[in-house]
Parts: structure tokens; sequence; C-alpha cells
């Protein structure tokens, strides 16, 4: 039989590597016809449109040329887009799906990875790790009277309720809090699933111990986390940020970690790498991670190996668990 036509367009380096190891890659040579981009740099629009032709199915990787009607105008044979990127918002446009191109991505599996990240932070920052690290690495210990909480039984907020909130509020289940969702499209049936009911953001901020948002970066929830919000929540509460940095109102937070009323634990920013001059460095109750909120590392081979199970399957018409619909990847964020 035939095997299945493949390109792979990941250039070399250690991003593919940790992608495609070795016996990934010898998987691929075994049960494919594949060919592989030889360079150390993605493919202009121009060279993916040659390169295209031939192949039933393509996998790409982050920094890939975007699919258009120009790229696809020679690719009759093209069927499956197998991304292994989470968003496909930046690859894909519409005469894609207008081709009949089925598009897979990582994001189902990223969103799990990135919720375990949530609740990491929200553990981190209620124990006070990192504040108590320091001082046992700075030969320093614990005075009488020291404190720190935990998050079994809190009463905790998602604004926004995507693919990450969903496995957070799986994996919140075990913690047993008292769960809150802000999500125009959740209905309170679905709501109830999760162990949660909904709620709108003012009623989050104002009454949930911790917060955390998972909004889409859109006009309408840019600054949506503004001084008049952050005003209103509780004392002693954290807020944490794992969805984007436009959603919050940087000057406004900072402004607001002044009062020394709550903790924050943030991983993404107006601005990355976050500016030297930004006021949120050195605030003793403001935790600060470069970025790394999104899936492990080791997670990788893992999104290769399920992109190439599945892809065949969508070749052959079949349903997808990674399928990306025109409609969910207008909502994705860039």
């Amino acid at each position: 039989m035939e095997k299945i036509r493949v390109l792979v367009t990941m250039p070399n380096g250690v991003t593919k590597n940790s992608f495609i190891p070795p016996y990934l890659a010898e998987k691929m040579e075994k049960e494919w016809d594949v060919r592989w981009n030889p360079l150390d740099r993605n493919y202009t629009p121009e060279e993916l449109g040659a390169e295209i032709k031939d192949a039933q199915i393509c996998i790409t990787g982050w920094g890939n040329a975007k699919f258009t009607e120009e790229v696809l105008k020679d690719a009759p044979c093209l069927k499956v887009i197998a991304h292994t990127g989470g968003t496909v918002a930046t690859l894909v446009d519409e005469s894609v799906y207008q081709k009949g191109i089925t598009v897979l991505s990582g994001n189902e599996l990223y969103a799990q990875s990135v919720g375990e990240g949530v609740i990491c932070y929200m553990l981190a920052a209620l124990r006070d790790i990192p504040k108590f690290s320091n001082m046992v690495q700075k030969e320093g210990w614990t005075k009488p009277g020291w404190y720190n909480e935990g998050l079994l039984g809190q009463k905790v907020g998602l604004v926004g309720f995507g693919a990450v909130a969903r496995y957070t509020a799986e994996m919140l289940k075990a913690f047993h809090v008292d769960l809150l969702i802000c999500s125009g499209h959740l209905s309170d049936e679905e709501a109830a699933k999760y162990g949660g009911r909904k709620a709108t953001i003012e009623e989050i901020f104002a009454t949930c111990k911790v917060v955390s948002l998972h909004m889409a970066a859109t006009p309408k929830t840019f600054h949506q986390v503004n001084k008049e919000l952050l005003s209103t929540l509780q004392d002693g509460a954290l807020l944490v940020n794992t969805a984007r940095g436009s959603v919050i109102d940087e000057e406004a937070l900072a402004e607001a970690l002044r009062e020394n009323r709550f903790k924050a634990i943030l991983d993404v920013y107006e601005k990355e790498p976050l500016p030297a001059e930004s006021p949120l460095r050195g605030m003793e109750n403001a935790i600060l991670i470069p970025h790394m909120g999104g899936p492990t590392v080791d997670r990788r081979p893992f999104v290769t190996a399920a992109l190439m199970e599945e892809a065949p399957k969508a070749l052959a018409g079949e349903a997808s668990f990674l399928e990306i619909t025109w409609e969910t990847a207008q909502h994705m964020t860039h």
C-alpha cells in the first residue's frame, strides 16, 4: 500500500528536536513517506507553497508561514494540517477550511498542562513557597508566628472558560473548592458538571479568595481588570494571570499591590520580556514568572505522537479530538 505523503515544515534546531526526538522521527520514516525541511529556518510563504504541492499531511511548528489561498493554490492533495503548537490563529485563514482541509493542533493537550501550571501557581503563592525558600537559601529559618495558606476548601473564581479553565476546574475538584465561573457561553448545567456555578466577574473579584484569569486577548478584554475591579478584591486574596498580559491594567495593578492588601502571581505581561523599569518588579506580594505557564517541555513529544495518531484518521475522514474548527480558530489568541 502506498505510504501517506507527509511534509514536516519545522526547521532544524533545538525546538524541532524537542518535538520530534529520534524515536518519533524513526517512526515517521517507517510509517510515512516523509519530506523534511532541511533549513535552519521556517519556509517563506513561496517556499511553503512549492514544498506542499504533493503532500497529503503537513506537520507544522511555531513561526510557520500562514496557509493562505495563494500558498495552497497548487496543493490539491493536502487534506490535513497538523500543528504542533496550540493556537492556529496565525497559521490558517478561512481559505483552508473552504478547501476542505482539516486542521489539528496540540491545543487540547497543551491546555491540560497549562491547567496543571495554574494549580501549581495557586499552591506556590498561597503557601508562600518562594518566600520560605529564599529564607533558607539565605541561611535563615522561619520565625514564630509564621503563616501560610492552602487551596483546600477555598472560594475560587475562574474568569473565562476555555480549554485551560476547563482542565483547571476539573483539577480543582480534588481540593473541594467553592467554584465560581464567569463565562458568557457557559450554561448553568455545564458549570455544575465542573462542580461550580456561574457568576459575574464583579462577584468573583469581590468574594473569591483566589481569582484566576483565563480570557483571550480581545478588544473587549483589554484592561478589563482595571483599578475599579482590583479595588474590590478582598484583603488576603490571590490574583493569578496565565491568560494574556493585556487583560490587566498593569499600572493599576502595581498601584493596588502597593497597598499590600492582596497577592498576585503573574505569568504574562503587556510587554515581554518584562521591562526592567516595570513597577511590578521588587514587590514582595507579587510573584513574577517569565511566561512559563504554558505546557512543560517534556509534553512536546506527547503532542507530536498524538498528532501522528490523529492525522491519518483525519485524512480518512474520521473525527479527531484535536480538530480545530474555523469557528474555534477565529476565537483563538494570536
